[in-house]
């Protein structure tokens, strides 16, 4: 049995896709340990309330530095002794001790086709306005290995997305994660969950 920790910083919709996900059996072998926010009014913390999952809360603001948050954030995580840990929506910047705690154990959802429209800055409504200033006609999501770069490490799994004329960026970013997003995390933390993803070389292999 898998078990995950979730870190979210808002409305958790990534975190009810996984949530739903594992009820419905798309996920399988796989078990949400720890939600986990540094936002103590996160929607994301009342979801995790509903589906009785224990969820932690610590904001950057109750300490006096960053390096004691980081500390804590660590901590949090270590003491709930995930095999893998999924940011959902999550705007905290990992500690590198956190990566190097966990090497190929973090995976993110990113809501562009990366390497396209990600990297320091990229994030949010902020992603989908810059590709359509850009006029591009194909969007998407990735999932993908955290590593100590910014969307730099192992892409495990992407699903593009049509952009429409009309889009803004809010209709766009719905429907990624709608069409994205909420589909190929769920698959993703369903073939690692199984044993079906490596990482070879600096890029994932996933079995058949």
């Amino acid at each position: 049995m898998l078990k995950i920790a979730v870190c979210v910083s808002g409305g958790g919709t990534n975190l009810q896709a996984i949530i739903d996900a594992i009820d419905n059996g798309t996920i399988t072998n796989t078990e949400i340990s720890l939600v986990f926010s540094n936002n103590k009014n996160a929607y994301a913390l009342e979801r995790a309330k509903k589906a009785g999952i224990r969820a932690e809360v610590r904001s950057p603001k109750d300490y006096a530095t960053r390096e004691e948050f980081n500390k804590e954030f660590l901590d949090v995580l270590k003491r709930a002794e995930p095999d893998l840990i999924v940011l959902a929506g999550c705007l905290v910047v990992l500690p590198a001790e956190l990566i190097e705690a966990f090497p190929n154990k973090i995976i993110n959802i990113h809501p562009s086709l990366i390497p396209a429209f990600c990297g320091k800055g990229f994030y949010g409504l902020k992603v989908h306005e810059k590709a359509l200033e850009r006029g591009v006609k194909v969007s998407g999501a990735t999932v993908h290995f955290v590593d100590a770069g910014t969307d730099t490490g192992p892409i495990i799994m992407q699903k593009p997305v049509m952009v429409e004329e009309d889009d803004t960026p809010e209709v766009l970013q719905r429907r990624i994660m709608e069409q994205a997003e909420w589909v190929i995390m769920p698959k993703a933390i369903d073939l690692i969950a199984n044993g079906k993803v490596s990482v070879v070389d600096g890029k994932v292999k996933i079995k058949d």
